[in-house]
């Protein structure tokens, strides 16, 4: 690493996603059935594009964020190996609300950040 992006209280490595996919147990609440699944973490800017892709807008200016899509997208990408093998579009779809539930906790928030923005601005 050069020397140009440590200094004492900055070290970049702190701040990049990991390369190595790590195991994360799944719990379904309602069952208590649980099970591994290997994820890898998202970098921000694919975060973003995925965002990006789920925000529509009309010709009148009004958005819409297709949450479900944002969804089934990060999920697709992160879950590497699990149970069922891979994670398509088909899966997916053919999930319960219990399983699908569980693994949409593993999802990062699409709008996290500014909801704090709001919460500092309204104080």
């Amino acid at each position: 690493m050069s020397e140009e992006v440590k200094s004492e209280n900055f070290n970049l490595e702190d701040y990049q996603i990991k390369r190595a996919p790590e195991k994360k147990a799944i719990v379904i609440e309602e069952t208590g059935a649980s099970f591994e699944i290997t994820v890898k973490e998202m970098s921000w800017s694919k975060r973003n594009q995925l965002i990006s892709k789920c925000m529509k807008f009309d010709s009148k200016g009004n958005t819409n964020f297709e949450a479900d899509t944002y969804v089934r997208n990060c999920l697709r990408e992160m879950i590497v190996d699990a149970p069922w093998g891979a994670t398509t579009e088909s899966f997916l779809i053919s999930i319960d609300t219990r399983l699908g539930g569980a693994l949409e906790k593993l999802v990062p928030s699409a709008f996290g950040e500014d909801d704090k923005v709001d919460k500092v601005k309204k104080e």
